[in-house]
């Protein structure tokens, strides 16, 4: 199974990108993370269909889609985990996660996602959001691995 991270932004160098760093490194599946920027100024309603576009343009053609929205389904750790264990055993081989940028996503992007995901009701910034779902996606590594790093 491999998993890709595509979202829209480029993280430099600084807490946010270490911290994404420190958890996707400790990831077994292959993982790769696609950034992605619409350089034209456009219409919100615009610019939303065109980071559409550019995020399911980054990820596998037969991938399941994960978006990551405020208006998604709340798991906690252990449901989250649950799903990736299920499309593993599925033999799923890709699971695209996919960040939006400031304005979110379209609808046309979330009609085609699998799960739509959230973190809760709070608004959080993009480069966190990367290194929380890195440090989920590693939780879920170590739940289905019956490893003690998670606590219920």
């Amino acid at each position: 199974m491999k998993l890709t991270i595509a979202c829209i932004g480029r993280a430099g160098r600084g807490p946010e990108r270490n911290l994404y760093e420190h958890y996707a490194g400790r990831i077994r599946w292959p993982l790769t993370l696609r950034e992605l920027d619409e350089k034209r100024k456009l219409p919100p309603a615009e610019l939303i269909r065109r980071e559409g576009e550019l995020l399911l343009g980054a990820v596998p053609d037969k991938a399941v889609l994960v978006a990551l929205d405020r208006r998604g389904k709340v798991l906690d750790s252990e449901a989250f985990a649950k799903r990736i264990e299920r499309w593993r055993d599925d033999a799923v081989a890709d699971i695209a996660f996919v960040i939006g940028g400031a304005n979110g996503h379209g609808e046309p992007l979330l009609a085609k996602a699998s799960l739509i995901l959230s973190f809760g009701a709070m608004t959080w910034p993009h480069l966190l959001a990367r290194a929380m779902l890195a440090e989920q996606i590693y939780r879920a590594q170590q739940l289905l691995a019956g490893h003690p790093y998670h606590r219920a």
